[in-house]
């Protein structure tokens, strides 16, 4: 399987289409088609569903296993090439950072803005996710490091814990009966249609705070992105759990935000892979980082 055909591959699973895929390659479509057969036949198995006349290809579940891979394996193949071909004085190239949705974050940034002023030819590309999509990159090296919200298992990697905490709490609309209060306890949410992080859903931490499995608990819907679940916030939906400081609650929203009672708290860490071969752009970037923790 070579990176040609993986590019190929690529170039069809995301138009859909042979004639599309071969106008974006510059290459013919009998010619693209038997990489493409050729690759199934490597394989072993059948990549795509062949429809009649315009219809799309769609992927089998063979072939949507092999983008993901496809897309992993041309990531860090860029991520190398460039790696490599930097000039061994410069410190230039990209940093990959992968992590949640926290306002902690802002160090991380102001340390990447020392770095970038220091040595500008220094890029960084942010992914979001939550801690099992970011430990994924992290060990495969598509990532330099990752950013984690406790609790989590961070005993293969090395880390930093950062200084700043975050805080849990209830984000609803200005106008629910339990806005007027300070703080939010357990007996307040247990009839509450409630929105929950996937992330958090099975956290010991969490099921503690509520004094109750979350099986017995009105959950409507689960999220990934906070932002996602403000938009059902403000449509009724429910309230939804989350960290503080993601959702602007000032001005004219409609919405609020309120601190869980018991104070529930976590801390951050930033973690790498132990006995790491950095980039001197990642070293570098770690250096300035620890000269402010």
């Amino acid at each position: 399987m070579e990176l040609r055909e993986l590019k190929y591959f690529l170039s069809v699973a995301n138009e859909q289409s042979i004639s599309k895929a071969s106008e974006a390659l510059f290459v013919t479509q009998p010619n693209l088609s038997r990489q493409m057969q050729k690759l199934e036949k490597e394989i072993g198995q059948q990549l795509f569903i062949r429809g009649s006349g315009n219809r799309r290809l769609v992927l089998t579940d063979a072939g949507k296993l092999l983008q993901k891979r496809a897309e992993e394996m041309l990531e860090l193949y860029r991520k190398t090439e460039e790696e490599l071909c930097a000039p061994i004085t410069d410190v230039s190239g990209e940093i990959c950072i992968g992590g949640g949705e926290s306002y902690v974050l802002k160090l991380v940034a102001k340390a990447a803005r020392d770095l970038q002023k220091q040595y500008p030819k220094v890029r960084f590309q942010l992914f979001s996710g939550d801690s099992t999509a970011v430990s994924e990159r992290l060990d495969k090296g598509l990532i330099d490091f990752g950013i984690f919200i406790e609790p989590a298992d961070l005993s293969k990697y090395d880390c930093l814990q950062l200084p700043l905490t975050d805080t849990w709490g209830i984000l609803m609309k200005k106008d629910h009966p339990l806005a007027p209060k300070d703080h939010i306890t357990p007996e307040d949410l247990w009839d509450e249609p409630l929105i929950i992080s996937k992330q958090s859903y099975n956290k010991r931490r969490i099921t503690d705070w509520f004094q109750k499995p979350m099986g017995s608990l009105n959950v409507v819907a689960t999220y990934n992105l906070i932002y996602n679940a403000s938009l059902l916030v403000e449509e009724g939906m429910g309230c939804a759990l989350g960290l503080d400081k993601l959702i602007n609650t000032t001005g004219n929203s409609n919405l609020c935000f309120r601190p869980l009672y018991p104070t529930l708290e976590s801390h951050l860490n930033i973690a790498w892979k132990k006995h790491p071969v950095f980039p001197k752009c990642a070293e570098a970037f770690l250096n300035v980082l620890k000269e402010y923790l």
